[in-house]
């Protein structure tokens, strides 16, 4: 993972680039979790309680107290055992139509007809444009965003943004964050782990309260 000298690390994202290396990935859990799950297995099960439990102090879930959502969209959908692990294993059994955004075909072929399951867009989050009339109630994004420069970031928020139902709907982003002062370029996926004082997420605080 480095650098260029005198390059901004956001700059040397290639979404073409960024869709070939996960072309060759592969369509399990293990390959979207880039191998960690065959030496800690217990990874993807602690991901997903620790979202359920956010959510739930939100008041999102399907325990006494708790409430379903109408209407979510989920930021990258790869799959385990032939569906996406975040659509199957969280967002399917808190709302009644979960739909997805995924730039790589494959991963979402086994959601299409899944009862739940609503639009597939099989494009990149900085192409994707929302359809007429929808409204979100979640918009769940996770390590994803990393194959985004700042300014696609910064459009893609805007166009979440005015999808959100307005009295109650959330944005929720689930990323890693870089622990070495600076953003970080990877070069073998082609995405970028910022920073938090440097990070566009500051934005996002800003465009989702405004």
């Amino acid at each position: 993972m480095s650098d260029p000298p005198n390059s901004q690390p956001d700059s040397l994202i290639q979404a073409d680039k960024c869709k070939e290396y996960w072309e060759t990935v592969a369509s399990d859990s293990n390959g979207m979790l880039g191998g960690v799950l065959a030496v800690m297995p217990s990874v993807s099960r602690i991901d997903l309680q620790g979202s359920r439990t956010f959510l739930a102090r939100l008041g999102i879930g399907i325990k006494s107290g708790r409430q379903r959502v109408p209407r979510v969209l989920e930021g990258g959908a790869g799959e385990l055992d032939r569906i996406g692990r975040i659509t199957e294993g969280l967002l399917l059994k808190l709302a009644d139509q979960v739909d997805v955004v995924e730039p790589v075909a494959k991963f979402t072929e086994s959601l299409r007809g899944k009862p739940g399951v609503g639009e597939i867009h099989n494009v990149g989050l900085e192409k994707w444009e929302p359809t007429e009339g929808a409204v979100y109630d979640l918009i769940w994004i996770q390590w994803c965003i990393g194959h985004l420069n700042d300014d696609e970031l910064v459009q893609f928020l805007e166009k979440c943004k005015a999808v959100l139902q307005k009295e109650h709907g959330l944005i929720v982003f689930k990323e890693n964050l870089s622990t070495w002062g600076q953003d970080k370029f990877d070069e073998l996926d082609g995405s970028v782990t910022r920073q938090v004082s440097s990070s566009p997420l500051s934005t996002t605080c800003q465009l989702t309260n405004e």
